[in-house]
């Protein structure tokens, strides 16, 4: 049973990279690197190569979440009660944060670049649906620094994690 803990840790540390890795160098780097052409529409680039990347690490941590919640039970020796409520409590949180931003945040998103036309760049900073595109893209960062926080303390309870006694009765 602990190789399934470890291959639990791994899996859920691999999608904390992939997510760390997407907010420190994915997100700023397109942005970065296009902005520097002097493109019209460089900031509705980067957003389309970002929107798609995004859609990948929110699916993926909603995936591996909902695995670890689901392989749970096999390595329930290894927590006490509190521990384990806790550490399953908040993988419902990457769950629920990856999909949140994904399905309702993202999903809103792409609503108002549609609406305008793909022309982010050239919208006025008043405008209210760039205000509006504005906020969620605030509410975006939030729901995936949420999971990621999430993930990297449930990585932590894991690894201190030891196996619990079993009675002889048992």
């Amino acid at each position: 049973m602990r190789i399934v803990n470890q291959l639990r840790i791994a899996l859920l540390a691999a999608w904390l990279g992939v997510a760390i890795y997407f907010s420190a160098v994915v997100a700023p780097g397109a942005f970065g690197v296009l902005r520097s052409f002097s493109l019209p529409n460089a900031g509705e680039i980067a957003g389309t190569i970002v929107t798609r990347t995004l859609y990948v690490v929110n699916l993926s941590g909603l995936f591996v979440s909902l695995l670890l919640l689901v392989t749970a039970f096999v390595v329930k020796r290894y927590h006490g009660r509190a521990s384990f409520i806790l550490l399953n409590g908040l993988l419902l949180v990457v769950a629920v944060s990856t999909a949140v931003g994904e399905w309702v945040i993202a999903a809103k998103m792409r609503g108002l670049r549609a609406e305008m036309h793909g022309q982010i760049d050239q919208v006025s900073l008043n405008d209210p649906n760039r205000i509006a595109f504005a906020a969620l893209h605030g509410y975006s960062v939030a729901a995936l620094s949420v999971a990621m926080i999430a993930a990297l303390v449930v990585i932590a309870l894991m690894i201190l994690s030891r196996p619990t006694p079993v009675s002889p009765a048992e």
